[in-house]
């Protein structure tokens, strides 16, 4: 598949049913995958970060979950065709799932949170096998336990880790080899939604591209992590700028 690179990490260039259909042949190779939900949060982290930079251009996809990973990449000449939402995707990936009896492990999030996403997957998803569900934590004096939890509760087809980036892919890379799990995805606070702890964005809302800022309206105390998009912003633009100005003077010489 076709891959861009921005401010030093790859996203690839996929659609949503291009993704579900990848990640479905990953279960099927039954060889460990991590999958990351790439946002501009975590292109920023990765500026400071070396080792999650190279975590996340390792990853065996790389799915464009962010409004300004598009606008960036435009910018920058370089176009991807879609923004391919995290939420959509693991929504889309649990019913491949029920239909094909993949069986999935809920991991992470605060106490009692994933169990209560599996029982609305499985509501919304007959049919739908959930392996076993764990708040459990990113720190790796854990990792032997729930590493066990999960090979007990096996066979698992699809894991969905909810530490928040970097820890949920750090948490995958270091133990994906020891858990015979096809596919590991990092998702974020996907579970909250599926919870029902945090409503989702009106589907007018999410077409505008501004879920984000519907988000922030409910979670205030996120500002913080929003303060990512400005920088992000300012680095592209600087690139850019730094491009144009490189390039004039080529012209001139």
């Amino acid at each position: 598949m076709r891959s861009v690179e921005i401010l030093g990490v790859r996203l690839d260039d996929v659609t949503l049913q291009e993704t579900i259909d990848t990640l479905d042949g990953f279960i099927q190779s039954g060889q460990p995958h991590l999958i990351a939900t790439t946002n501009t949060e975590f292109v920023m982290a990765a500026q400071r970060d070396l080792e999650y930079r190279r975590l996340l251009n390792s990853a065996d996809l790389s799915i464009p979950d962010g409004v300004g990973l598009i606008w960036g990449l435009r910018v920058l000449g370089k176009p991807i065709r879609k923004h391919v939402r995290g939420t959509d995707t693991v929504e889309r990936l649990m019913a491949l799932a029920a239909q094909k009896g993949y069986s999935v492990f809920l991991l992470g999030a605060a106490e009692g949170v994933a169990a209560m996403a599996a029982e609305r997957l499985k509501a919304r998803h007959p049919g739908l096998k959930i392996a076993g569900t764990y708040a459990g934590s990113p720190d790796p004096r854990f990792d032997d336990a729930i590493v066990e939890m999960i090979r007990k509760a096996g066979p698992v087809d699809i894991l969905l880790v909810a530490y928040g980036a970097p820890a949920q892919e750090k948490w995958i890379a270091r133990n994906m080899s020891r858990m015979n799990v096809p596919v590991a995805i990092g998702v974020g606070g996907v579970f909250d939604f599926f919870s029902g702890r945090v409503k989702r964005a009106p589907t007018l809302i999410r077409n505008l591209e501004l879920e984000w800022l519907y988000r922030l309206w409910q979670q205030p105390w996120r500002w913080r992590r929003q303060l990512a998009l400005p920088r992000f912003a300012l680095c592209v633009l600087r690139l850019k700028v730094g491009s144009i100005v490189a390039g004039k003077k080529v012209f001139t010489e």
